[in-house]
């Protein structure tokens, strides 16, 4: 596979919502534009493996990666529940460019919720001026997911850094990232850096058979610069870090209901275009098919279904973010123990509505249905890849125990809720 310039796209930062204005609902209304744009070829775009350059490029014109930012810090004040209808939105247009927007809005909403120093204040700013924040953490070969072997080592005033990592998603699309690793001590820190430094390159070499163009694979690390400002440290296990666990969790879900969406549109643009009624069907056309008719009401009907659980789970991470607000330490894990409970939940029901949908979607025809042209099956495709993310039996599991046994053991170390 090729490398990616991740420059590319350094050179087109939109101008800061200074410039364009904040003004919130002006900022909504370009989703429905930049969505359209979006979804133009996207169906090609997945059969010859363009990554969507172009799509983040619109995307950082349009100031949307702002979105989270307060009013009070410069920002629009979009809530999350705004922020999720734009992935979703973003979702049906392109699964792909709705998932590699995870880091970037992962990292926000940490920023947002973390004390305001001086360097919060730098990357503020950054984003502001439309800037887009990837990374990778996870890494291939080790004994279990999470262990890292990537390693920060001092020579002098500054660190260097070398490994391997994976699961780079939206980190070609980006313009800076940060990466885990082990210093010198041996203590867990993140480094976060321009991706185009120099030892930083990043590979199109993911090959799962969906979300073919996140570029969610390899990046390498080769004697990186790392400066000592660019240096933290990183814990899921802060009330912070487990809120935005679970944020990113919904994200793919919100991601995974775009998909949804995704397969309606095309399934109802099929049946109008292109379908033929079956052979032995008493009706003339597809569109009159009364069976037809059926498996398309049960696909919007499990489209609706999975928006809807969705949009629940963002308005319990409002509540989670007007709890740290407020600032008493019961009220923030109450509300963290609940969105995620939410979120887990909403999960375990909305993945099998969207694989049912996606799968349902070729009983609107014939064998034109499968047609490499349309592509249809990129969206289940897509929805099954997202769900590999994280094991949706041990969500069931832990809500299982939950309600048994008020256990919140899984709820509460912001992994994988």
């Amino acid at each position: 596979m090729p490398n990616i310039a991740p420059s590319a796209l350094s050179a087109t930062a939109a101008p800061g919502l200074s410039a364009q204005g904040n003004n919130l609902s002006e900022l909504l209304a370009k989703i429905l534009t930049l969505s359209a744009e979006i979804s133009k070829e996207a169906a090609r775009r997945d059969l010859e493996r363009e990554l969507p350059f172009e799509a983040f490029r619109l995307f950082k014109e349009a100031g949307l990666g702002a979105l989270r930012i307060p009013v009070a810090l410069g920002g629009p004040g979009g809530s999350v529940a705004d922020y999720i209808d734009m992935i979703m939105a973003i979702g049906a247009a392109d699964s792909n460019v709705a998932h590699a927007l995870r880091s970037h809005f992962n990292f926000t909403e940490s920023l947002i919720l973390s004390p305001n120093t001086a360097i919060d204040r730098t990357q503020l700013g950054r984003v502001l001026s439309g800037k887009l924040f990837g990374g990778a953490h996870t890494e291939q070969g080790t004994k279990r997911p999470g262990e890292v072997t990537t390693r920060l080592t001092r020579t002098g005033e500054t660190y260097r850094l070398n490994g391997r990592k994976w699961y780079a998603t939206g980190t070609a699309f980006s313009d800076f990232a940060s990466f885990s690793a082990r210093n010198d001590e041996d203590e867990f820190v993140s480094v976060l850096l321009p991706v185009d430094r120099k030892g930083i390159t990043i590979l199109d070499d993911w090959d799962g058979m969906g979300q073919r163009l996140t570029a969610s694979g390899g990046v390498m690390l080769e004697d990186v610069e790392v400066l000592p400002h660019e240096i933290s440290k990183r814990g899921l296990n802060t009330l912070v870090g487990r809120h935005t666990s679970t944020l990113r969790q919904l994200h793919l879900a919100a991601s995974m209901a775009g998909a949804v969406r995704g397969a309606l549109a095309e399934g109802t643009d099929y049946v109008r275009r292109q379908a033929r009624s079956a052979a032995h069907s008493a009706a003339e056309t597809a569109n009159a098919d009364p069976f037809v008719q059926k498996i398309l009401g049960e696909i919007a009907a499990g489209s609706f279904a999975v928006d809807t659980l969705i949009r629940e789970s963002a308005r319990a991470l409002d509540r989670s973010v007007v709890a740290f607000a407020g600032g008493d330490a019961e009220a923030i894990e109450t509300a963290l123990i609940e969105s995620a409970l939410t979120t887990a939940r909403t999960q375990i029901i909305a993945s099998q509505l969207a694989l049912a949908a996606a799968t349902n979607v070729f009983e609107l025809g014939g064998g034109s249905a499968t047609s490499r042209h349309l592509n249809l099956d990129r969206h289940w495709r897509n929805i099954r890849t997202v769900l590999n993310h994280n094991p949706l039996l041990h969500k069931a599991r832990v809500v299982g125990d939950y309600y048994i046994n008020g256990t919140t053991t899984h709820l509460e170390e912001g992994k994988v809720f």
